[in-house]
């Protein structure tokens, strides 16, 4: 076993060269002091520059009105670039290939209609099991939308790993046995309940062979791991930005559509922002894609919701994703060897222990069952730790780089040492 549950926090946190970016976020409080927070996975924390940047534009509003699109601080006309360099950094694609718009679920509604083209032959949606409710939804309603029967024209992968996660020798036995039948895989880059990420590049591969469109929901990997959505080749993807990207409850999407697309005649709900910026204002009656994923957008952007957005991206380039990563890897690894070392008989980790299969989550359960594991849960609670908890018996746990500590997580494990004490907990 690692010796790394040996070394102190206090001595890895003077050692971080990033702990300096924790000062850029407001950090709820507990009492007299500081929550720990471990929820980024599920609404990440307020950059500190975001109240400048909503009074910004606030202000640009009162004292310019609709002039503000073009002289604002950051003119509203061409806000959605100001957010684009970032978005394509986060994304690895070309800045072309991205555009924040709507929310994710709209996005990926709005890319299947290009995407998912089923036919007699081809009906077909692959998916994990136990895909996140929304991604469910929106994927039985498409193939029901095009006239085809969700119970046999969704398929899903099922576990075949001991802690429920995934193998990608079952994601290519699944493509061997109904890729023929197969129009569009939409695969998570990490699975929200296990934390597992997966090969990206590996699953358009496979998918590419079998004749199927490659689509990734993104919500738990943007912000969290590096990805290299171009070089994949993947046709779309779409992800939210109030998770890792801490822009806020309900912030703006994004979306990549490869540029093999970009000028693709591919059907599509069309919306004026969307026309060709050149001939925008022309106002005709025929619509003209913007060459790339712009062309996808309906309306104008939402300026409010892209604030947050622009600030937390800048937070990234400074940072360097690199580095965030680096700390990522050695945070969760830590988290990964303390409850390894010092509570073996109190939590079981269900997230793979390779970190290349996995961001920067750990799902935890509790032994003794689920009622063991919402006592545990409600205690941390109590205590100002805030992790988050999915049924049926899964408590998450994610050391954020930009802004969580390893003293963070030496809270967490004396919390729940205490708790399992002979009088608490498991004894």
């Amino acid at each position: 076993m690692s010796e790394l549950h040996t070394v102190p926090a206090e001595a890895l946190d003077a050692a971080d060269p990033l702990a300096h970016f924790r000062e850029q976020f407001l950090i709820p409080r507990h009492g007299e002091g500081e929550q720990a927070y471990f929820c980024g996975n599920s609404l990440g924390l307020q950059p500190r520059g975001v109240r400048e940047a909503l009074l910004q534009e606030l202000d640009d509003w009162a004292a310019l009105g609709v002039e503000a699109h073009f002289r604002g601080r950051h003119p509203w006309m061409p806000y959605h670039a100001e957010v684009r360099d970032g978005l394509a950094h986060i994304a690895g694609a070309h800045p072309s290939e991205v555009v924040a718009m709507n929310s994710l679920t709209v996005n990926l509604h709005l890319l299947m209609a290009s995407f998912y083209r089923p036919t007699v032959e081809r009906p077909a949606i692959l998916i994990e099991a136990g895909a996140f409710p929304s991604d469910q939804y929106a994927v039985a309603s498409q193939v029901r939308f095009h006239g085809f029967d969700p119970a046999r024209d969704v398929i899903e992968v099922q576990p075949d790993e001991p802690n429920g996660t995934i193998s990608m020798t079952a994601i290519e036995r699944a493509l061997g046995e109904h890729g023929h039948r197969i129009a569009l895989v939409l695969w998570p880059g990490v699975q929200y309940r296990t934390g597992q990420a997966f090969d990206l590049a590996a699953i358009t591969r496979m998918a590419h062979a079998r004749g199927c469109v490659v689509g990734f929901d993104l919500a738990h990997a943007a912000g969290n791991l590096p990805l290299a959505l171009h070089d994949s080749g993947a046709d779309f993807a779409a992800w939210c930005s109030y998770k890792y990207l801490n822009s806020g409850p309900g912030a703006v999407s994004g979306a990549f559509v490869h540029e093999r697309h970009a000028r693709s005649d591919l059907p599509r709900f069309a919306g004026w922002w969307g026309h060709d910026q050149s001939t925008r204002f022309r106002m005709g009656p025929e619509f003209m894609p913007t060459p790339g994923a712009e062309g996808w957008q309906l309306s104008n952007p939402p300026i409010l919701a892209l604030a947050p957005l622009r600030v937390s991206l800048e937070l990234f380039a400074r940072a360097g994703l690199p580095a965030l990563r680096a700390k990522s890897e050695k945070l969760t690894a830590y988290l990964e060897a303390q409850v390894r070392a010092r509570l073996p008989d109190v939590l079981e980790i269900v997230t793979p222990a390779e970190p290349e299969r996995r961001g920067c989550q750990l799902s935890l359960r509790v032994r003794g069952g689920r009622d063991q594991g919402r006592a545990l849960f409600e205690c941390l609670e109590a205590q100002g730790i805030v992790g988050d908890w999915r049924e049926p018996d899964v408590i998450r746990i994610s050391p954020v780089p930009l802004y969580n500590r390893y003293a963070d997580i030496s809270r967490f494990i004396a919390a729940v040492e205490a708790w399992a004490a002979p009088v608490g907990g498991v004894a």
